[in-house]
C-alpha cells in the first residue's frame, strides 16, 4: 500500500470512530445553498463558507466552472434536494489561467506524463505515447478571472432548467488572505427575475 493510501485509510478509521448521528443527516442540505467552486487544493468551501457537514452542496471542479455536468449537479440540487441560492466562487492564482485549450492538447498529445511549468510556460516531461482524445474536450481555461466568473454566472442564469427565482452569487477567493470578494456584475447578472 501507498503511504497516502494508508494516511487516508488510518484518518478515515479516526473519523468514522466518533461519526455518531452524522449518520442521520438528511440527503438535501440544511441550509438550503450550493457552491460552486474550483478542485484547488488551497480551498476548503468548509471552512471559507462557514459549513459543517450536511449544510451545503459543494460543487467542484477545475477553475469552478460552469459545466454542463456542474449545472447538471446544480439543477439536482435544486430540484430534487431544495437548494434555493447558489454562489460560484472562483480564485487568485488559478491554474486555469496559465494554459489554453491548445497548449493542454499539445501536452496530451505529446505524453501522457506529469507536465511541468517553468519560465516559458508548460512542458512536457514524459516519454512515450500520447493522445489526441484532448482535442475534444473544451478546457474552459480563462485569461480573465472576473470575467470568467460573470461567464460562469450569465450561463447558469440562463440555462433553461435554472429558475429564475434562484439568486446567483458570483465572487473570487484570494488564496493569499482567504477572503471572498464579490464580483458585482456576477452578482447583479445573478439576480432573481
Amino acid at each position: 500500500m501507498s503511504k497516502v493510501l494508508n494516511e487516508v485509510l488510518a484518518a478515515n478509521k479516526s473519523y468514522a470512530k466518533d461519526f455518531g448521528k452524522k449518520g442521520k443527516l438528511a440527503a438535501p442540505p440544511a441550509r438550503r445553498f450550493a457552491v460552486l467552486t474550483c478542485m484547488d487544493a488551497r480551498l476548503d468551501p468548509a471552512k471559507f463558507a462557514g459549513l459543517a457537514e450536511g449544510d451545503a452542496h459543494v460543487i467542484r471542479n477545475a477553475g469552478g466552472r460552469a459545466s454542463d455536468d456542474a449545472i447538471r449537479s446544480l439543477v439536482i440540487s435544486y430540484k430534487l434536494l431544495g437548494t434555493r441560492e447558489w454562489f460560484v466562487v472562483h480564485h487568485t492564482n488559478c491554474g486555469m489561467e496559465t494554459f489554453t485549450d491548445e497548449v493542454m492538447r499539445g501536452l496530451l498529445a505529446s505524453s501522457l506524463h506529469t507536465s511541468s511549468i517553468g519560465k516559458k510556460g508548460w512542458r512536457d516531461n514524459g516519454k512515450g505515447k500520447g493522445s489526441t482524445e484532448g482535442d475534444y474536450i473544451d478546457w474552459l481555461t480563462f485569461v480573465d478571472n472576473p470575467k470568467s466568473v460573470v461567464a460562469d454566472v450569465q450561463r447558469i442564469r440562463s440555462h433553461s432548467l435554472v429558475p429564475k427565482r434562484i439568486p446567483i452569487y458570483g465572487y473570487i477567493y484570494d488564496v493569499k488572505t482567504g477572503r471572498l470578494k464579490e464580483v458585482k456584475r456576477a452578482t447583479a447578472a445573478g439576480r432573481t427575475k
